[in-house]
């Protein structure tokens, strides 16, 4: 097991005073590992310089941060590291404290095994009860606040189904609990607005550029239970996972055999396709 990082020095404890304990007060990235080197690495450097734009936390340079990494991801063929930046420690109360000392932590993790049909032949999802919760000033980031998500999971303990789809307040369907969702309607492919809520996936931003690629309309929009049921095909999204088609939304089968498969191809490829050294 490789050492976790606190501020470029292996160990196990962060500060009991620490905000992105009290308060969620910080960002993370999850990012694949291939043959020692990050997939992705532009895209989730520019989503966490974003959110740390958007709270106001320091962001560590670049060198930096490659260089933690390196450090856990070296000799690696394959894993997760995960990036962890907090305001630092502070006092009791809201108000930030000056000056503010970030906390970074990296820590690696092995890649985790899914089978291999989630992949080729779809999964199985359901509807979550829980929702999401609306603030557009959080929206497209992946802050340390994700008591929706860890809620939504409790929905259910079946090892059969592999994620949960969430709405938001107003009833749309936006996103898995840890995945992004494009729908497929035979000839376009539509993917949840972000504006109120949601992460903005890196994986989501690689099939959004090649479908234009590939010359297959993607739009942004609003998406329903029911439009979900007469679907095309479905499929979700992230860094880790790559790509999983939808067989079945609750009791409700969903076809597979139309959806863009040189798409899919391609954005797997592109997702575990380590950056260059």
């Amino acid at each position: 097991m490789r050492p976790t990082l606190i501020n470029g020095v292996v160990g196990q404890r962060v500060d009991p005073q620490d905000r992105g304990l009290h308060y969620g007060d910080g960002l993370f990235e999850t990012i694949s590992i291939r043959d020692g080197r990050p997939c992705l690495w532009t895209r989730h450097l520019e989503r966490l310089r974003l959110g740390a734009q958007r709270l106001r936390i320091c962001c560590p340079p670049e060198s930096l941060l490659r260089d933690e990494l390196g450090q856990l991801a070296d000799g690696v063929a394959g894993g997760v590291v995960k990036i962890v930046l907090t305001r630092g420690a502070g006092g009791r109360g809201y108000r930030i404290p000056e000056p503010a000392s970030p906390t970074r932590i990296l820590s690696l993790y092995p890649a985790p095994t899914y089978p291999e049909a989630w992949q080729r032949d779809g999964i199985h999802a359901r509807l979550c009860q829980m929702r999401l919760s609306a603030c557009p000033a959080l929206a497209g980031i992946k802050h340390l606040n994700r008591l929706d998500q860890v809620l939504a999971r409790l929905d259910w303990d079946d090892p059969a189904i592999a994620e949960g789809l969430m709405q938001d307040d107003r009833g749309h369907v936006t996103c898995g609990t840890m995945t992004n969702l494009f729908v497929f309607d035979g000839e376009r492919i539509l993917t949840p607005g972000l504006e109120r809520c949601g992460i903005a996936g890196t994986a989501r931003g690689r099939v959004i550029a090649i479908a234009a690629e590939l010359g297959i309309p993607v739009r942004e929009a609003m998406v329903t239970r029911d439009m979900l049921g007469k679907a095309r095909g479905l499929f979700l999204t992230n860094a880790v996972i790559g790509v999983w088609p939808v067989r079945r939304l609750d009791a409700d089968p969903i076809p597979v055999t139309a959806l863009p498969r040189e798409l899919i191809a391609a954005v797997l490829a592109d997702v575990f396709r380590p950056e260059p050294r």
